[in-house]
């Protein structure tokens, strides 16, 4: 039997279709119209930020600025370990199986090997939302070092310095909560790749005010 029916096969292509059209076309908007996406406004305010804070020397502003960053990341690397454990371990409970994939599953075939499967892509999902997070982290600690070193014409710890940092790790942030957003569609897949269709695409119309500009 093969793991996926032709109905589901088609389905699941138009999700990911449909979610790498949309960041394809969000990626094109961040590199060629920066200020017109919320991304690229964040980013020019964290700019605006490190100057201010090296300039005026508000050493108390940035490590409360910088702890809430990393307070916030710890919170959301956690959870997300958490739920990737609990996906991986449901992976193996073929007992869950019958109690929840028959009851909705459209078009689909209804096997314990993609029930298997589908919540391993869960757990891998939150395994790299976790693996974000973290680097969010460490981006977010070298900035707490490198924006309170007030030494004057040092490369490595100038305000492009900092700012990059900064931006990396808000970057890696975006990834880490990119990866709680899809796993709504593809939760969603365990009841069936409709209900993963329409969740892909209440998804898409709601991050597209997100990442509009302000």
């Amino acid at each position: 039997m093969p793991l996926l029916s032709l109905h589901e096969f088609i389905l699941v292509l138009s999700t990911l279709v449909l979610i790498l059209v949309y960041h394809g076309y969000l990626y094109f908007k961040v590199r060629r119209h920066p200020l017109r996406t919320a991304i690229g406004i964040t980013n020019h305010a964290r700019q605006m930020w490190v100057k201010g804070v090296m300039q005026n020397k508000h050493d108390i502003l940035a490590v409360q600025t910088m702890r809430n960053q990393v307070m916030a990341a710890s919170l959301l690397a956690s959870t997300a370990i958490l739920l990737s454990l609990g996906a991986l371990n449901s992976a193996f409970r073929p007992d869950m199986f019958n109690e929840v994939s028959h009851a909705f599953n459209l078009y689909g075939i209804q096997t314990e090997g993609l029930w298997m499967f589908k919540f391993m892509l869960l757990g891998i999902l939150f395994f790299l939302t976790f693996f974000n997070f973290s680097l969010a982290i460490r981006y977010y600690n070298h900035v707490s070092f490198m924006i309170n070193t007030n030494v004057q014409d040092d490369p490595a710890v100038s305000a492009p310095a900092v700012t990059y940092v900064l931006n990396q790790g808000a970057l890696h942030y975006t990834f880490g909560m990119r990866g709680f957003y899809l796993s709504v569609p593809l939760a969603l897949w365990l009841f069936g790749p409709i209900w993963m269709l329409e969740g892909c695409l209440t998804l898409i119309l709601v991050l597209s005010r997100l990442d509009r500009e302000a």
